[in-house]
């Protein structure tokens, strides 16, 4: 245990026994106990594996690379569709946890062996993501959009992309676009 993440499992919260009787098993696997995120994450030598977090509704085991794990008992799930790498086990009280101690084990020792065989989880391009036509047009009427745009990091050029592309009606993602223009300008990311 690291003293540093106890005050995560001090807090007052709905599911403070869930996240005890969680981070007993992950420890138990011999993962190290950081805090990152503002969450208790488990790695093996210095990467990543699992962490835990909680909403509303439920709280979760968040495997990094769970998108290469088995999952033989079909219980990860992707939090959105955009998500590429990551997959969760979501439980809603402390029994789902206690019925399936072995499961939940074997899927961190899974992703344990996943770490140690050095394997990564293949990223979709950039250039693979939607291109709405709004921004094509955009693009291909205003050179120094285009510029700025191809000059941001892949990571910011693919925020951009999904926040453009969500919308159904093109009103909407014309009406997103223009007011993010002077944020490319400028080489700044969606959220800076």
């Amino acid at each position: 245990m690291n003293p540093k993440v106890d005050w995560f499992f001090d807090k007052e919260t709905k599911w403070q026994e869930e996240y005890a009787e969680l981070r007993m098993l992950i420890l138990d696997c011999g993962l190290t106990e950081e805090l990152k995120w503002g969450c208790p994450c488990y790695t093996f030598q210095n990467c990543n594996v699992v962490l835990i977090h909680g909403f509303k509704d439920y709280c979760a085991l968040l495997f990094m690379k769970g998108a290469l794990l088995q999952d033989e008992e079909g219980i990860l799930v992707q939090q959105t569709r955009n998500v590429q790498a990551s997959r969760q086990i979501r439980f809603k009280e402390l029994q789902d946890i206690i019925k399936s101690k072995s499961t939940i084990t074997a899927y961190i020792k899974e992703a344990i062996h996943v770490e140690k065989a050095g394997l990564n989880v293949v990223l979709k391009k950039t250039t693979e993501f939607n291109l709405p036509e709004e921004l094509k047009i955009l693009l291909e009427d205003m050179p120094e959009l285009k510029t700025a745009f191809e000059a941001l990091t892949p990571g910011r050029q693919r925020g951009y992309l999904l926040y453009f592309s969500s919308p159904k009606q093109s009103k909407t993602r014309q009406e997103r676009i223009e007011k993010k223009i002077q944020q490319i300008l400028q080489g700044k990311g969606l959220d800076d």
